[in-house]
């Protein structure tokens, strides 16, 4: 496969929330936008409802709100090679879009850079498009690909590269990683849990080190899908 410039990549990760707490706490009108959206749901969860289906109004953009972004930048090479990772975190998902804007906007500027997610295609980029929409944003170029041609996005994505044309399943970021034989670490949560975790615990923090490590897994795998040394876990940057 072809190999990529492992410097002049952005690896990203987003960690989102419903909007509201709970589904008791859906303003009227969003709420019966809700039961039209999860009507539609109902059907491939047997026994559901359209309240027991609320936790997973996160990953609409409709419904849904930002509440984590994780960048991971490399530089060096070989066994020296180093990764830095910086978050964008906070209940007001305004200011935490515009301080990633401000900073991909100034990263980008120059030679040609690139995106790199775990399903961002499909996920993180255009989820991260819309809400910056809905907050009167201007999408970064290097995010935004309205009016591109496919060979000027500069768009990468593992589990695309990952499926090799194949259409049918979908890998997850974890599953990937342990075929490949790439460490992650052992989290107490994963992915569903980031709701409970954010409105009933309040602990953004927790959510903070998951989405952090995630983008260090994805930096990892496509390293091994370049034939590249992993990262040491000495030569992990974590900036405040």
């Amino acid at each position: 496969m072809a190999t990529f410039p492992i410097n002049s990549i952005l690896f990203l990760d987003i960690e989102t929330v419903p909007q509201f707490p709970d589904y008791g706490q859906l303003p009227g009108e969003w709420k019966h936008l809700w039961d039209l959206k999860s009507n539609s749901l109902i059907k491939y969860h047997e026994g559901e409802s359209n309240e027991s289906l609320y936790p997973r109004a996160g990953i609409y953009a409709e419904f849904g709100k930002i509440i984590c972004i994780s960048c991971g930048v490399a530089q060096g090479a070989g066994e020296q090679r180093k990764i830095t990772i910086k978050s964008f975190a906070g209940d007001d998902e305004k200011i935490l879009l515009v301080q990633f804007a401000e900073m991909l906007n100034k990263w980008s500027a120059g030679e040609q850079k690139f995106l790199c997610a775990h399903n961002g295609k499909e996920f993180d980029f255009p989820y991260l498009c819309r809400r910056m929409i809905v907050h009167n944003i201007s999408i970064p170029s290097l995010l935004n690909i309205s009016g591109k041609k496919p060979w000027e996005v500069s768009h990468l994505d593992t589990l695309e590269l990952w499926k090799f044309g194949d259409f049918k399943s979908f890998t997850s970021l974890n599953l990937l990683a342990f075929t490949l034989g790439v460490p992650t670490p052992k989290d107490d949560i994963d992915g569903s849990m980031v709701w409970k975790v954010y409105w009933e615990e309040k602990n953004i923090q927790r959510i903070v080190t998951y989405c952090q490590k995630d983008v260090v897994t994805v930096a990892q795998i496509l390293l091994r899908m370049n034939g590249e040394p992993l990262i040491k876990e000495a030569n992990i940057e974590i900036k405040s």
